[in-house]
This record gives structure tokens, sequence and C-alpha cells, in this order.
């Protein structure tokens, strides 16, 4: 039977609004250590030259470690269409093109901005959920509503009514050296395509265990290592399939969330099982029973000039592995102020920069020297935090929420065309933070059919609504 479509990467951690705060704080009790944007979600991040670029559900913030200046850019001060960044691609030349959540695509060339949606371009759909960049420069740009390639002149649209490509949902791209475009899609597989020919790859025409692609990655021998939700990883070498789940090797667990490929070949994969790292030959297992390993939902994998594996976790912040010893950053302990850990860029110089779903932007100098940043424009919108996990889920969802401000609030469950399904909340509340468990029933105790749903938060701060998916 066919997946169930799966809106989203399984740990995206996107659809936040948050409330956004720019400042930092030197952690003198934690040497090395300086926080950003504490409390705000933070989405993507890149890294070039002297600068880091940070993506967040209000906004793009450009931080300048040479002048010591931090710009914060949003729709209102800038050419940015819209504040909910999903995704950050740079390009030879340093421009970046940033992918938004409804705004449509955005290129900044740190001067001039140019914005790219519907009404005046090829893109398809103004969902931006991933961009690479290949070695000609073209941008594939993959949205909610099919492909786009641009060349900086010309646009071209590829979808499922026009092209081989098997799904409109991109979930994520890679290119190999032969400059061959390997995409996934959400429920429909892999599609490979070279320029003129489409090849679909899925799991009922090739050894491709799940038809929901979550991470790529192309190895040193041109070998695509493909992680799925619920059907573990495979290797494809162009000609055969090798399929690696939790039944027939090391793979502790088969959602595979993210994959790093080490100088030496050795991957390095991130499941909602622990990390696992694969010589070819051999599985090693990391979790919190055997390791390190401060939490076994691996988020994000990042690996520095030395070797080094940095290992972004859910709830236990953020694990160092030199390959014999660990060294775990927490609240506690370091100037993380969130232990989730949503992504990794190490940078030229060997600091590492972290996103954390609520705790904003951290960056660590290895050599314990504390990077100093003065700040300048800020933003401070109002507005409620909401989000479920897991999402997808199967039988019980977490929905974690914050009231800002004393008052009524609503939590409820909504189907796609508008008909309340439950009421998880309905009461006056101080502010603060809250959870409440859904499992997939309606008001009546009865389980509803699986499928996409909205849960919809509404406070005096504001409403949210968004999307989760109960499957099989």
């Amino acid at each position: 039977m066919k997946n169930q479509k799966v809106r989203g990467r399984v740990v995206r951690h996107a659809f936040l609004p948050i409330v956004l705060m720019i400042f930092s704080v030197t952690f003198a009790q934690h040497p090395g250590w300086t926080q950003y944007m504490n409390g705000n979600q933070i989405n993507a991040v890149a890294a070039y030259g002297n600068d880091i670029w940070v993506g967040t559900t209000c906004g793009l913030v450009k931080i300048d470690k040479s002048s010591s200046l931090t710009i914060f850019y949003n729709s209102a001060n800038s050419g940015l269409p819209d504040n909910h960044i999903r995704s950050i691609a740079i390009d030879g030349n340093g421009t970046k093109w940033i992918g938004t959540q409804s705004g449509g695509l955005a290129k900044f060339d740190g001067v001039s901005w140019a914005v790219y949606n519907t009404t005046n371009s090829g893109l398809p759909d103004n969902e931006v959920s991933f961009i690479a960049i290949d070695g000609s420069g073209s941008k594939w740009i993959g949205t909610d509503n099919g492909l786009s390639e641009f060349d900086g002149n010309a646009w071209t649209v590829y979808n499922v009514t026009n092209s081989g490509l098997p799904d409109n949902y991109v979930t994520s791209i890679a290119i190999d050296g032969s400059g061959n475009k390997w995409i996934g899609t959400d429920g429909d597989g892999l599609a490979k395509f070279d320029g003129a020919t489409w090849t679909v790859y899925n799991d009922t025409n090739s050894g491709l265990p799940g038809d929901y692609v979550a991470s790529i990655a192309i190895d040193g021998g041109g070998n695509k290592w493909i992680g799925t939700a619920f059907g573990g990883l495979a290797k494809f070498n162009d000609a055969t399939w090798t399929v690696y789940s939790s039944s027939n090797s090391g793979l502790p667990d088969n959602t595979v969330n993210s994959i790093a490929i080490d100088g030496s070949g050795i991957k390095w994969i991130g499941t909602f099982g622990g990390l696992a790292k694969f010589s070819g030959a051999q599985w090693t297992v990391y979790n919190t029973s055997n390791s390190g390993l401060p939490d076994n939902t691996v988020n994000s994998i990042d690996i520095d000039g030395s070797g080094n594996k940095w290992v972004g976790t859910w709830h236990g912040g953020l694990a160092k592995f030199n390959g014999a010893t660990w060294s775990v950053y927490n609240t506690l302990n370091s100037g993380l102020l969130d232990n989730n850990v949503t992504s990794i860029a190490i940078e030229g110089k060997g600091n590492i920069w972290i996103g954390e779903y609520n705790g904003g932007l951290a960056v660590f100098s290895d050599n314990n020297s504390a990077i100093k940043l003065n700040h300048g424009s800020a933003l401070n919108q109002h507005a409620p935090l909401c989000w479920n996990y897991p999402n997808p889920f199967k039988q019980k969802t977490l929905i974690n929420y914050n009231v800002l401000e004393n008052g009524p609030v609503s939590l409820r469950i909504y189907s796609l065309d508008g008909h309340l399904i439950q009421t998880l909340v309905n009461a006056r509340q101080t502010a603060g933070y809250y959870s409440v468990s859904w499992d997939g029933k309606n008001d009546k105790g009865k389980v509803i059919a699986r499928g996409v749903y909205l849960y919809q938060l509404k406070s005096n701060g504001g409403m949210i609504s968004k999307k989760m998916s109960f499957i099989e």
C-alpha cells in the first residue's frame, strides 16, 4: 500500500511563529559560548566567509564577525518578501538565495534584493522547501508544487504533468559529480534527472525501501545514500540497491533524519534510535545506553575539519565525538538555551553555529575564545508558539504551546475542510508553556481516519493553525 503523504521533513521543525528578540549574552561561566536571538526558532544556518546567515520564522539575520555587526532583515526593512525563512543557499559569488514559507524566493547580493514568485517568474509555488546550486550556477528550487531550474535568465518548471517528477512536493535535492539531480519527494520516491531523461525510483520498481525521502547524501564513489521515513536507508550505485534496516543491519531505527560522510568515506547516520556509524562493512551504534550521546533522536550532523562529529539531538543538546570520547553541551553546562538542536553549520575558522528549536542561535568556539558581537536592528513580534511531536505520528502526538499572557485559551483539532474533530483545551490559562497529547480520536472517543489534520491555537497573543499527519 502506498505511504500516506507526509508534508514536511521528518524533523524539519518549521511553521512556528515566534517571539524574536535579538541580543547576545556572553556566558562567563561557560567559556567559548555566545548566545544570540534568545527564544527563537532557527530553521536554517549557512556560513560564507566572515558571515553567518540565519533563517528564522521572523526574518533573516546576517552576523558579520569581521565588523562585529549583526543585521536583521525582514519584510518591513528590506526586500525580503516573507519573514518565515525555510532554506538558504549561497552561490559561488556569495549571493544568498533565500526560500520563504509563502513569499517565494529572494535573491540578495549584499546590496540589492530581487524577489521571484508565482506572478513574476517561473516559480511554481511560493513555498520554497529546498534550494541546491549546481556546478554551472543554476539554482534548483524545490517547492510544494514542483521543481524549478533557474539559470539566472530563464526558468524551467518540472511537475507531475510535464515531466517525470513523481510528486510535486520536493523534500530534498542532491547533485552528483556528473551533474545529475537526485530529487526526494513526499510519498512518491526518488527521481534522477540528467538534464534530458527522468528516472523514478520507488518502493514498487526499485530497492528504495520507502517513498518518503527524508535525506540524500552522495559519497566520493558516486554512491547515493537515501534516508527514508520509516523504511530505513538505501545505498544505490546506479545499478544495484542495498537496503539497510533495523531488521537486517545495525541501523538502529528506520527513520533516517540526516546523513553525513566523513573524509574516510564513513557514513554517520542520524535516526530516531540513535547515531549509526557505517564503514561499509561494520556498523557501530551510539545511543544513550552505550555512549555519551545525550538523546537517541538525532536531528542533524556536521563534521569539522579535524574530523570531529557534531551531533544535534531532540532533547539532549549538542554532542561532540572525536572518535574516542564524547563531550555534551546542554542548557546546564554550556551557553545553549535549548536542548533541541535543529541545525549545525561549521565555518572555515572552526566555529560551530548551532540553531536551537526555541533557544535561538548559539556559536561555540572550540578553542574557548568567546565571540563578541554588537547587534543592530531588532524586531519584537509577539506571537504564540505552537508545535507538535512526533509529526507524522501513528498513535499519539504531543502538542506544545506557550501562552504569552493570562487569558482564554483554546486548542482544537480540525479536518482540512474545517470540521471540528476535538477540543483539547478551552479554559483560562496563565502565561507559560503547556503540553497536551492527542491520540487521533474525536470528541466522542472514536479513532478517526488517517490523514492530515489542523490544530488551531487561539489566545490573547493571536491564532496559529498548523498541519500534522496521522499515519498508519
